[in-house]
């Protein structure tokens, strides 16, 4: 994660998502400026709803964090300006998930970011959420 102090220095300060446990896996950025991210999240007690399945707010958490990890890789302070998620599946008590996000496209301060959120045990998609951001001046 080389060149990437300014994210992994926002990532340490993100008490929302240590505060359930997502692991960074990779960050940085492809050869042509956008930036991409991964992390991982296994599924606990006080993340299933009543239906005992993944709450979909923590699925949601999930991408949203992975998501600013990817739009704030290139080095400029980024913010979400809207973002909307879609749920493919369930995940289960225990089950690992992992979100992988790639900025899809940046035009002036905006940008898009797509994020496919997937069970790590079987790569079963559990959802696909897509993020707008804004670099702040």
């Amino acid at each position: 994660m080389e060149g990437t102090d300014h994210v992994l220095t926002m990532w340490r300060e993100d008490r929302a998502s240590a505060a359930q446990e997502i692991e960074l896996v990779d960050v940085g950025v492809y050869d042509d400026g956008r930036g991409h991210a991964r992390t991982r999240m296994q599924l606990r007690e006080h993340q299933v709803n009543g239906h005992d399945i993944a709450h979909g707010g923590h699925i949601f958490l999930l991408a949203d964090s992975t998501f600013a990890l990817a739009c704030n890789a290139s080095g400029h302070t980024t913010v979400a300006s809207g973002g909307e998620i879609s749920f493919v599946t369930v995940g289960r008590l225990g089950d690992v998930l992992v979100a992988e996000a790639s900025e899809r496209v940046t035009y002036g301060r905006s940008g898009i970011t797509d994020v496919t959120v997937s069970r790590e045990s079987d790569g079963a998609v559990i959802a696909e959420f897509r993020g707008r951001s804004r670099r702040l001046r």
